[in-house]
């Protein structure tokens, strides 16, 4: 009898490759911190950046050469600038896990040139309908990560077309708050990493220096029944989504807009769902018909809240494909909620969204 797939070495190398890079971005903020780089200046961004996704790279490559990789940066501007390059080379090269075991099963790049390739790779990748394919988001919110607010660290495995798994680092989120913010985060720890394989639901553990920490199941999200409990994330500051939009629907539903909980990195939406930080849905409405996410900032967040009991869509309901290549291609804005409330969430979007075209 055959049995489905545990993905359980991929797991376990894709928390170990987030958990270095996530301690290879908290190092260049202590460094921002502690006055040694200039907060003004983005170049920590860029640095960060470029050496966290040619440390993902070197490992899942390292081990699973055939597999595609979809990356959000590429090296050109790393091949321009000798200096940046080396600031990059010398913190992906330089951060290392404690742990030797665990650090033995990641490899980083040998070369320079070897660094600009890995880097590269993720460049050049695609999503598609057949094959293994990972998406990574080096810093997903990098307008709040140099001000040392909350930001991920995401990988994700697609294959054929489907999220299979995904891992979030968040080195800033304080373990046991009852609302993720910005501003409170954990200056002491390493934050914490959540992950889910499809159909075995999601979990979380703090990060370390060192081996992979016990990791324990996240609670289901509630299935609440009245839409006045539904509680928005949103990003008022963001000038993309059309926030009149999502105030009216809010209203449809009777449900309090803004929320407290306000949020820049959009994968940071999901954790705040899945950790129960004071929200439950979001959605997101854009001002331009013609945007589409890019996969990276999704793909790995939807498939956690999905195995919590949420359901995630486009803004008709229609599912959420990910095998049309480096963008969500075929998906026109999202909707996030728990799954007994979700169709009334898309039926009152649907209205509000009429309502501004009415007038």
């Amino acid at each position: 009898m055959s049995t489905s797939p545990t993905y359980t070495k991929e797991l376990e190398l894709a928390s170990l490759a987030v958990q270095r890079a996530a301690l290879l971005t908290k190092r260049l903020l202590s460094a921002v911190d502690k006055g040694f780089l200039d907060k003004s200046d983005d170049t920590p961004v860029t640095v960060a950046d470029f050496a966290a996704q040619a440390s993902i790279i070197a490992a899942i490559h390292n081990t699973f050469p055939d597999d595609d990789i979809v990356g959000e940066e590429d090296a050109t501007a790393l091949r321009a600038d000798p200096a940046l390059l080396e600031r990059v080379w010398d913190l992906a090269t330089t951060t290392h896990l404690d742990d030797e075991d665990s650090e033995a099963l990641l490899s980083m790049p040998h070369t320079r040139d070897e660094l600009l390739n890995l880097i590269d790779l993720g460049a050049k990748g695609n999503c598609g309908r057949s094959g293994r394919v990972w998406t990574l988001d080096p810093v997903d919110g990098t307008a709040t990560f140099i001000t040392g607010q909350q930001y991920a660290v995401c990988l994700s495995l697609v294959v054929d077309g489907c999220q299979t798994i995904g891992v979030l680092g968040c080195p800033n989120l304080l373990p046991g708050v009852d609302r993720v913010t910005e501003d409170i985060v954990d200056r002491e720890g390493y934050g914490l990493l959540l992950h889910a394989v499809a159909g075995q639901g999601a979990f979380i553990r703090p990060m370390g220096r060192s081996a992979l920490l016990p990791a324990q199941p996240l609670a289901q999200v509630p299935q609440i029944t009245e839409t006045k409990d539904l509680q928005f994330v949103d990003t008022l500051a963001s000038t993309s989504p059309n926030l009149d939009v999502h105030a009216r629907a809010a209203a449809h539903l009777g449900a309090t807009w803004p929320n407290t909980v306000d949020l820049w990195s959009a994968q940071m939406r999901y954790v705040s769902i899945a950790v129960q930080g004071g929200c439950n849905a979001f959605i997101k409405v854009p001002r331009n018909p013609s945007y589409r996410s890019k996969i990276w900032d999704h793909a790995g967040g939807m498939l956690i809240v999905e195995e919590l009991g949420c359901t995630v869509t486009d803004l008709e309901g229609r599912p959420v494909d990910c095998g049309l290549g480096r963008t969500l291609a075929d998906c026109y804005g999202m909707v996030v909620a728990p799954t007994s409330v979700h169709a009334r969430v898309v039926d009152a979007v649907r209205e509000a969204r009429q309502t501004a075209v009415d007038g």
